[in-house]
Order: C-alpha cells, then sequence, then structure tokens
C-alpha cells in the first residue's frame, strides 16, 4: 500500500484528508491496510498521537476499521465512496443478487396526480389511503400499529434511527453473519458493531447478551428471513430473547421485517412483548417492486417522534406520489395474487437446495426468505470452482464480521429442478478439492 500511495500531512486533520483522497480517488482499495502509527508517524515526522487521532477520525466517519491485531484497514465499504457488487460474468447464472424473481412483481400503476399547486406536505406527511392499510398491516401479525410512520427504505429508516439515537462510538449489537448494507451503514455513521451469532432460529440469546453486556445500546436484527442465513424467530426463541432484552430496558431494537409477505414462514416479533424502546420497519422492494423504495415503520411513541423529527429536517415527507402508488398496489387484488404465488414458489424453491445439498452430504441453511447459506471452509474457492461450471454465487466474507466462512445462493428465481444440478455441481467441487473446501 505504502509503495502505491503515499499519505501526506503534518496535522491530524491533513492525515485524515490524504487517507480520504485517496480511497475517493481508489489508490487505497477496501481492505488495504495503513501503516502501523509509529511508522507513519516517523515517515512524516509527526508524533504517533497525531496519526492516532487521525486514524480516530477515520474509523468514527466509516472510512477505515481497526482489526486489533490485524491493524488499520480500509472499510470493506468506506463512506466517501459506494461499493457495487461484482458484475456477474457473461453466460453464467445469476444467484448472488438477493433479488425477488421478476416473474412475480407487479406492474407499477400509472403515476398519481398530486394535489396542483405549491404547498408543503409537512402538515399531513402520510397519506390516508396508505396509512390505515399499513396500521392493518402491521396488526395482522401482532405489531402494535398506534404509532406509524414512513421512510424511503429500510435502510434509510434504520440509519436515521440509530442516527437520532446513538452518538459515534456507541456500540450497535449486530447479526453475524449479517445483512451486508447494514454492516456498512453501522461504522459508516461512525459507530461499532458487536457481532451476535446467528442460527436458523435467528439471533442466538447468549450472544445478544454478551452483546449487551459488552455495552451495545441498540440492537438490529431480522425475525424472519435472516439475510444471508434464513433465520426465523420461533416463539421459544422470541421468548428467549424478550428475557434478555427485558434486563436492558434503555436499549433500542430494531426489527428489519424486510420480505414480510413472501418470507414463507410466520412473524413471531419482539415488538409484540412489551418492550419500552422498539421499532420494526418493513418495506415492499422484495415483492411489489424492487424501484418501490418506500418503507413502513410501527414503533414506541419516543421512537416515532425522534425518527420523524429528523425526517422533518430533511426530506420533510416522502414522495405522495409514491404513497399512492404503494397504496394501490398494496390494495390491488391482482397485485396480491402475484405475492401469494411468489411466497409458496419461494418456500418451494429454497427448500429444494436445502433437501438437495442435504442428500448429498451438504449443511446448508434457510428457513425463511429468497436466500440459503452454505458454510464452507474457503469461500474463493467455492465461488470460483461453481463459475467454473457456470453458477455465480456470493462470497460470504462481505456479510460475516466474527462468524465462520460460507457462500450465499439467492434461490428465489431458481427453480426446483434446477436445484438438483446446482447441488450436483457443489459436491463435485468439494470433491475435487476436498482439503481445501469444506461443507
Amino acid at each position: 500500500m505504502a509503495a502505491q500511495y503515499a499519505i501526506s500531512g503534518t496535522s491530524a486533520k491533513g492525515i485524515a484528508a490524504s487517507v480520504e483522497r485517496g480511497v475517493a480517488e481508489g489508490a487505497l482499495s477496501p481492505g488495504a491496510a495503513l501503516p502501523p502509527v509509529r511508522t507513519l508517524a516517523d515517515r512524516l515526522g509527526v508524533s504517533p498521537g497525531t496519526v492516532a487521532t487521525a486514524y480516530k477520525e477515520l474509523r468514527q466517519r466509516g472510512i477505515v476499521v481497526t482489526r486489533g491485531r490485524g491493524g488499520t484497514v480500509v472499510a470493506q465499504a468506506p463512506s466517501v465512496a459506494s461499493r457495487r457488487p461484482p458484475k456477474v460474468p457473461a453466460g453464467l447464472r445469476d444467484l448472488a443478487g438477493g433479488h425477488p424473481d421478476p416473474a412475480f412483481l407487479p406492474e407499477l400503476p400509472p403515476s398519481v396526480r398530486v394535489t396542483p399547486g405549491a404547498r408543503s406536505h409537512r402538515s399531513a406527511p402520510r397519506l390516508p389511503e396508505l396509512e390505515e392499510p399499513t396500521r392493518a398491516w402491521f396488526g395482522r401479525d401482532g405489531v402494535p400499529s398506534d404509532d406509524v410512520t414512513f421512510a424511503h427504505s429500510a435502510l434509510d429508516c434504520v440509519g436515521r434511527l440509530l442516527s437520532v439515537e446513538l452518538r459515534p462510538g456507541d456500540a450497535v449489537a449486530m447479526e453475524d453473519p449479517g445483512y451486508h448494507h447494514l454492516l456498512d451503514l453501522v461504522p459508516a455513521l461512525g459507530l461499532r458493531m458487536v457481532p451476535v451469532a446467528v442460527d436458523d432460529e435467528g439471533m442466538r440469546p447468549d450472544a445478544l447478551r454478551d452483546a449487551l453486556r459488552a455495552g451495545a445500546r441498540a440492537v438490529v436484527c431480522s425475525p424472519r428471513s435472516q439475510n444471508p442465513y434464513g433465520g426465523a424467530f420461533s416463539p421459544e426463541r422470541r421468548d428467549a430473547l424478550l428475557g434478555v432484552l427485558r434486563e436492558a430496558p434503555d436499549v433500542l431494537v430494531v426489527e428489519n421485517d424486510h420480505a414480510a409477505e413472501v418470507a414463507g414462514v410466520p412473524l413471531h416479533s419482539l415488538a409484540s412483548g412489551g418492550l419500552p424502546r422498539w421499532a420494526q420497519v418493513r418495506t415492499v422492494t422484495k415483492y411489489l417492486g424492487t424501484d418501490l423504495r418506500w418503507a413502513a415503520l410501527a414503533c414506541d411513541p419516543t421512537t416515532l417522534a425522534r425518527h420523524d423529527g429528523r425526517l422533518l429536517l430533511t426530506s420533510g415527507w416522502i414522495s405522495h406520489v409514491l404513497q399512492g402508488m404503494a397504496a394501490r398496489l398494496m390494495t390491488d387484488p391482482t397485485a396480491l395474487l402475484l405475492v401469494e404465488a411468489a411466497r409458496d414458489a419461494y418456500a418451494q424453491r429454497r427448500e429444494a437446495l436445502v433437501a438437495e445439498l442435504g442428500a448429498r452430504g451438504i449443511a446448508a441453511h434457510g428457513a425463511s426468505g429468497l436466500n440459503v447459506w452454505v458454510p464452507v471452509r474457503d469461500e474463493a474457492a467455492v465461488v470460483n470452482g461453481l463459475r467454473s461450471r457456470g453458477w455465480w454465487v456470493a462470497a460470504g466474507a462481505r456479510f460475516r464480521l466474527a462468524a465462520g466462512p460460507g457462500v450465499r445462493i439467492t434461490t428465489a428465481a431458481l427453480e426446483p429442478p434446477e436445484a438438483g444440478a446446482l447441488a450436483a455441481d457443489f459436491a463435485d467441487v468439494l470433491g475435487e478439492f476436498g482439503a481445501t473446501y469444506g461443507g
């Protein structure tokens, strides 16, 4: 790294600006190691404290991360540059993107006319024709719906909740493995992540208790369709987690029920457990349209006031045109039939791949949602081995904090007959390199 990009500066701000410039221009790529504090201090002729202050600023802004003995490295998704997933090579079957099957997405309705005239919608930010179905949507699954509001997406909503609730340096308990965009977002907000191990029933209570004891002030979790592992809370797991959370009443608990209608399993929500500080966010992108960037939030009154207070100071409201389109689709009989068909198909496709892999002695996890997680010993080797056989799957590194390696396979568009072919190729890859790969 040092030979390719020379960090400059004589002050903490100057050094931090130099590193940031290198990241923004691509000279310092994700994962690139920065020099040790004393090494860079000697090179620049400044005190080690000056370099340490620069690195601290970069950490708080989500540009770098510190890995203990591994030193300080550029974050996988630094906040000064947007990371894009690798392009799918030509001729490969894409099972890496996490996207729904387009065949099950309804056509978007024509644009909704808004009331003419220049006026602000801040006094009435939510359309009644969408707010009432939203309350019913949450209430149907036992989520309290007295206090609801809207956001532009789940990430937009979670980011706003954390930014108004926490301060730089605060800790957030995060699923491990977990949704990679959330794992990128939290450090970009200047927050620390505390990994919480998951299994087929979601977050593990013992791991959550450890995270709370480590100082986590917020918890972000998925009650079902956990991405990438596929876990879903059972009633017993929900109750065990609630028991842990009641020991920390000041902690904000955020549930991301991102694939609610197509998760394929019932919801057992922490939001129904009487917690003092809670929020559940839902989106419609997985089953009504990937470009329909609208999310709904149900939460306690304090959280609502803080979220909407920050929203008021930024975008003000969610576009009424967007709200009108969401309202139409959420109540359209044809669209609802497609959603029902998608839910059944996704469950069948996910279960088919898990069964085919299991029949070949390959452990896989996918209790709900659109993805299957397969633990392996060497992610890159598995990805490349499957690539040579025409499959493109996602390496698990971007989903992990402390969890073991694995690959994520999106099954939304994988027909059951194809599952057998993929599983056979997977087994061949493992068999060819048994000393390297693992199940």
